[in-house]
């Protein structure tokens, strides 16, 4: 199913890891509720706002980005839109602006409701739409947060939004497959069946405790390698640009996952060829700092063809009836060679084709490594106490500015 190429070889012995598996499971009532209000959302709306920061947004864009055509998209499902993953007033200014003109439904997505990003943007956007359809408001707005507590779950019990569940011990940059990602994903058209299925297979895949067939074993092994021998940072990089925001997806899980007391890798992302008109230099000549994770799709659904021309001006008739993704393919093995003979270590992940059922495939892989890498450094891969300091610093000079501001 997945491929990985390394040029790592570590055994490990004796030693238990973190079982995940309770991060991929939806009940068959969830997932009804899940695709009956998506398919009410398409009925009644042109777009859906997706309030949320961190990992409660990225994962279902990542999908969302990945699998959705680049132009156009709402003719695929629902146009879904963000907020809440910055403080930008002009950004939330020109969003509410934007939505005047649409018919709109909002999922706010938090387990706790009180950091600050989405809190402050959720508090513009509920106003906006109780001004705007009145007690039917209460209908489009729809809350995905924790089942117990939090701010999130008293408003919506005050007010009556319908409500789904984040399960308390899954962290947000493991929530894809629970509401969190699901009814976005599904609100945009996506199969979601096929999503949760790739991870299944994924999840039985990644059960065996042989290391030479266990790639999410491999991999982890292989990060864990680099960092002993140096390496400070891993730069995931693909030929794709639908996949940037599953690079922001992967870059939130890793980073937020490993680096604790003063340990880990320090993630990063590029996508070819753009970035290597940008970074290029950097990567092949630069500091020996890094090494490089790459990741390809063999299949991708679209493509053209390169015409032939009679006067060949640009020189390019030797590339006439190729296709551009075969073209992008070869551009692949060109810079990952001239970049380990640059001395950058290439990992190649290499996925049979871009679609719900792969990509679900392709992130329980990197959320089971992940785990596994984290595991190996001898920290928590579910915690995340240095953004709990900062939350802390903002609200406390918040609060003085507040004060000083009413005097």
């Amino acid at each position: 199913m997945l491929k990985l190429q390394s040029h790592i070889h570590t055994q490990i012995k004796d030693i238990s890891f973190p079982n995940i598996s309770h991060y991929n499971q939806c009940s068959f009532e969830e997932l009804f509720d899940i695709e009956s209000i998506a398919k009410e959302i398409n009925q009644r709306a042109e777009v859906l706002l997706v309030i949320g920061v961190g990992g409660s947004f990225l994962g279902a864009r990542a999908v969302i980005d990945a699998l959705t055509p680049y132009f156009a998209p709402d003719e695929f499902g629902v146009e879904v839109i963000y907020a809440g993953q910055n403080m930008s007033g002009a950004y939330l200014h020109q969003l509410l602006k934007y939505l005047d003109k649409k018919e709109v439904y909002v999922n706010v997505v938090s387990k706790s409701g009180t950091t600050m990003e989405p809190a402050l943007a959720f508090r513009v956007v509920k106003q906006y739409m109780e001004k705007r359809y009145g007690d039917e408001s209460k209908q489009r707005i729809i809350v995905t947060t924790d089942a117990e507590r939090g701010v999130l779950k008293q408003i919506a019990d005050n007010e009556g939004y319908r409500r789904f569940v984040i399960p308390s011990e899954v962290g947000g940059r493991y929530s894809v497959f629970t509401a969190a990602g699901l009814l976005p994903i599904a609100a945009a058209g996506i199969d979601i069946q096929a999503f949760l299925n790739g991870a299944n297979h994924a999840e039985k895949d990644f059960e065996n405790d042989n290391i030479e067939h266990n790639a999410a074993y491999q991999y982890a092994l292989t990060r864990y390698e680099m960092y002993k021998k140096g390496y400070s940072v891993e730069l995931l990089a693909s030929f794709e640009p639908r996949l940037n925001k599953l690079h922001e997806w992967w870059k939130q899980l890793f980073g937020e996952s490993e680096g604790k007391e003063y340990k880990g890798l320090y993630p990063s992302t590029v996508n070819y060829s753009t970035d290597l008109h940008a970074i290029g230099q950097f990567i092949q000549e630069g500091s020996r700092i890094m090494f490089e994770t790459l990741i390809h799709f063999e299949e991708v659904e679209a493509d053209m063809e390169i015409p032939f021309t009679f006067d060949d001006m640009d020189g390019l008739n030797y590339l006439g009836g190729r296709s551009m993704n075969s073209i992008n393919a070869i551009s692949k093995d060109g810079v990952a060679l001239a970049h380990e003979e640059g001395g950058v270590p290439v990992v190649k992940i290499v996925m049979p084709k871009l679609d719900a059922f792969h990509v679900g495939y392709l992130m329980f892989f990197f959320m089971k490594a992940c785990v596994i890498s984290a595991s190996l450094l001898e920290v928590n891969p579910f915690d995340q106490p240095g953004v709990e300091a900062y939350k802390r610093k903002m609200v406390e000079l918040l609060k003085k500015d507040a004060v000083l501001v009413n005097e």
